[in-house]
């Protein structure tokens, strides 16, 4: 089961007892039915109001604390009645209550037909003392007293909002005034009242943000309105977004607003499925239920406001039974809408990312399953909480790291491996143990995952995570995911995607929500994906750089470059001594220095485009931290592989073949060096050593001179240099040095081939340096020998052609070795001489 539910509140556990203790639970049903006990509301201060029958057919109304786990009795009518709906204002001073009267057949039996069958009152409960009549009419009210700020405890006023099934919304002004210790209405005459909408079809308040959204009906399609309630007790219309929703009913459709579960159940079944979910990012969707043709078929619509699209979900049952409710339930998780059908699927519909489809969790059979909800009688009254309203549970919901874990590692496609890393990534941010887990998952799993390479997933999804809480709006500008697009498929599910109109917002100053969406609806404006960064442009520059000649790097461009990767070297973070268990060398890698200083600038330049309010000091410092803990992050992969395969910091003894340990090791990090050229991204300081002393270890020499070749491993100068000083001079040895030495760049084999004492190489060097001047030569003639060369001529006259020829040319200042005096014209016919008489068997002296 993915989702963790933890009962915040139960009837029977935390109702119940106390009513028993007072005498009041004897007339409880305890058949089962929950006419007897059942949740009124949920309350913005964590207050949770219920009524039950008490003996003599009286109705009494409760509300328990969440933070303080005590109940109170609020109130009692000595008559049996059906509570509709109940609100408490922020002060427990002024109670509003809404209920039935009598049932049509009372009416008629009792011959009351004058009297209206619904009413609404106000009742001062502090004590308990008058009662007004707001509302006696025959259609049905709902009531909600309206919340101030947090930690405003005192107030002389309340605000109730009534919500009439004749589909209009009112507001009532009360003064209260406190007189012999007891709270009074001081309205003597009718209540002010200001009407808040009309000719709604469907209605959902939010509790906590003290919102209100509404549907209003226009023609083939309808408009989905919000208004916002404020602290200073004023109210307006902030939102206006048309859904292409077409709405046939004709009765009222409530959210959020008391739970009376009888009626919301009758109406339910004529009415429109549909509700408004908001996230702390910005995210606003409009979930709603459809109608299906097919019967082994749900259909469900997901409008994400916030992005300008919409998408239509069609999913097949694997088993439909007669009995079952087809109604989707919807949950707001912040990160997520879940959309949940009981012993049918659960799906995890991604806000922040909702664009590529594999980053959202469709689950079935027991990984949907949620033992506590086995009915669609649900909903969602807070962010990450679920109410029961059948059984009279409130739960808090999550997702369980360890069932997501256990999902991954069985997740058979790629569109679940996919939805699974990126929650385990983005939604539980960032844990040192999950971290570890998903390394392991990945080293197990490389080969596994065909349509997306996991480690630039891990990569950029944790970057992408540690980096954007830093500043407002980075969200938008990093990359999440390494995608650019996804064309799989999800079994059992397909997916219509349709743009829609942006919602208008309206509205001044404001902070909070609708500042973030604002935000989020302008990104939409200016094409959204264009404003992420990307590598083209990086990965051009550095190529064009690392093929520029020598003399050209002393440039000012350059020197910038270069200090900017000094400054994120500087920044990583300080390797302890477990982390110094990965044989990482603190050596100079000119390439990677060079990626690392490019990246820096022309990210620092893609953010300057974007967040200038940001400042100068502010982006350079995000630029660094941004580079810095993507080095961090391979060397962490590198920790955890390292561990996890029990290898030691003592690999580069070459005279030992490398273990499985170490083969599988090498073998991902040939796949980090994939990940890190498929994205440009740097590696860390000395990745290329480790990753070619496993190579030397691991592999046969034909297939370690081929991944040279290919570019699959890189020859360092601290690992040639290890190789050719540590190595003895056997066949098999003098093999593998020789075609190191043949593979080494130039700038590197004058640097270290001097290394190797060996008539081989000494040849080669010979051979290389023959032709570098011959190459100065070209055309020209040479006039008279120059002979300066052995103490003991020798008479071969074509050594002593050659050795003339060459030596002209040093006299003409050429010396392609200026650094290595050693190699001259003296040492090219020295090193000739021994090798024909080494080729003809004959002792040099």
């Amino acid at each position: 089961m993915l989702l963790h539910l933890v009962a915040e509140f139960d009837l029977q556990r935390d109702v119940v007892p106390w009513l028993a203790a007072r005498g009041w639970a004897a007339a409880l049903d305890t058949s089962g039915k929950s006419s007897a006990l059942y949740i009124v509301n949920v309350e913005r201060n964590s207050k949770i109001i219920y009524t039950w029958k008490g003996n003599e057919t009286n109705t009494h109304i409760g509300l328990y604390d969440l933070r303080t786990k005590q109940n109170e009795h609020l109130y009692m009518f000595e008559r049996d009645l059906r509570i509709i709906s109940c609100s408490v204002n922020n002060e427990r001073t002024l109670l509003a209550v809404s209920f039935r009267q009598y049932t049509e057949e009372e009416r008629v039996s009792r011959l009351l037909q004058s009297v209206s069958k619904y009413l609404t009152l106000l009742i001062e409960i502090h004590p308990i003392n008058n009662v007004r009549v707001l509302k006696a009419v025959d259609s049905c009210v709902r009531v909600q007293f309206l919340y101030p700020v947090e930690g405003r405890n005192n107030s002389t006023e309340s605000r109730l909002l009534l919500v009439s099934e004749d589909k209009y919304i009112e507001q009532f002004d009360i003064h209260v005034a406190e007189e012999e210790h007891k709270v009074v209405i001081q309205n003597s005459g009718q209540l002010p009242r200001a009407r808040v909408a009309d000719d709604l079809i469907w209605a959902q308040w939010d509790m906590m943000e003290q919102r209100l959204f509404y549907v209003v009906p226009k023609e083939s399609r309808s408009t989905l309105k919000c208004v916002q309630f404020y602290p200073d007790e004023s109210f307006n219309s902030i939102l206006e977004s048309h859904l292409d929703i077409s709405v046939n009913d004709t009765q009222l459709k409530l959210v959020n607003f008391g739970y009376d579960h009888c009626q919301d159940q009758d109406v339910a079944s004529k009415s429109l499925n549909l509700q408004v979910f908001t996230s702390k990012t910005g995210g606003l969707c409009v979930c709603c239920s459809l109608a299906s043709d097919t019967p082994d078929e749900i259909k469900y619509s997901i409008y994400f406001l916030h992005k300008g699209y919409n998408k239509t979900f069609t999913v097949s049952l694997e088993r439909t039974e007669s009995h079952q409710l087809k109604e989707v339930a919807f949950m707001n998780l912040d990160y997520y809408v879940a959309a949940y059908l009981p012993g049918q699927f659960l799906h995890l519909l991604n806000i922040e990312h909702p664009d590529l489809l594999c980053y959202s969790l469709f689950l079935t059979g027991e990984d949907a399953r949620i033992d506590m909800l086995q009915n669609c009688s649900i909903q969602s009254p807070l962010m990450s909480t679920v109410l029961d309203c059948h059984i009279g549970s409130m739960y808090a919901v999550s997702i369980s790291d360890s069932a997501l874990l256990q999902f991954l590692q069985n997740s058979k496609q790629d569109s679940e491996r996919l939805a699974a890393l990126h929650c385990a990534l983005l939604y539980f941010r960032h844990t040192e143990d999950l971290e570890m887990q998903i390394i392991w998952w990945i080293s197990e799993n490389l080969s596994t995952c065909h349509s997306f390479d996991p480690i630039q997933e891990f990569i950029i999804a944790s970057l992408y995570c540690r980096m954007c809480p830093e500043t407002h709006n980075l969200d938008k500008l990093l990359p999440y995911t390494s995608l650019l697009d996804w064309i799989g498929i999800i079994p059992g599910v397909t997916c219509a995607t349709d743009i829609i109109s942006l919602p208008v917002l309206e509205f001044q100053n404001s902070k909070g929500f609708w500042e973030k969406l604002n935000s989020n609806l302008e990104s939409v404006k200016y094409a959204e994906p264009h404003l992420y960064y990307h590598s083209n442009v990086l990965r051009r520059e550095w190529r064009n750089l690392s093929e520029e000649r020598e003399e050209r790097r002393t440039t000012a461009y350059l020197r910038n470059i270069f200090e900017n990767a000094k400054k994120v070297l500087s920044h990583l973070d300080t390797w302890d001594s477990e982390e110094r268990l990965v044989p990482l060398f603190q050596e100079e890698d000119y390439q990677q220095q060079l990626l690392m200083g490019l990246m820096v600038a022309q990210l620092k330049d893609h953010l300057m485009r974007h967040l200038q309010y940001v400042g100068k000091k502010k982006i350079d410092q995000i630029v660094l931290d941004y580079v810095a803990n993507l080095l961090n992050l391979v060397h962490r992969i590198m920790k955890e592989v390292w561990r996890r395969y029990q290898l030691h910091s003592c690999i580069f003894c070459f005279d030992e073949r490398g273990s499985t340990g170490e083969f599988a090791v090498f073998h991902i990090m040939s796949r980090i060096l994939e990940a890190a050229n498929g994205m440009c991204m740097p590696l860390p300081p000395g990745f290329h050593t480790l990753h070619l002393g496993l190579g030397v270890r691991c592999l046969p020499l034909h297939t370690l001179l081929h991944y040279i070749d290919i570019g699959v491993l890189h020859l360092t100068e601290t690992c040639v240099r290890k190789l050719l000083k540590d190595l003895d001079d056997t066949e098999k040895n003098e093999k593998l040095k020789f075609s190191i030495v043949m593979r080494l760049p130039e700038a590197l084999s004058q640097k270290v081939r001097q290394l190797w004492k060996h008539p081989i190489n000494a040849n080669f060097i010979a051979r290389k340096y023959v032709k570098l001047l011959l190459e100065k030569l070209g055309n020209r003639q040479f006039s008279s020998p120059i002979p300066e060369r052995l103490s003991v001529p020798v008479e071969f006259l074509p050594l002593n052609y050659l050795t003339n020829m060459l030596a002209e040319i040093e006299n003409q200042g050429v010396y392609p070795y200026e650094k290595q005096d050693h190699v001259n014209v003296r040492f090219v016919e020295e090193t000739a001489l021994k090798h024909t008489m080494t080729f003809l068997g004959l002792k040099y002296s």
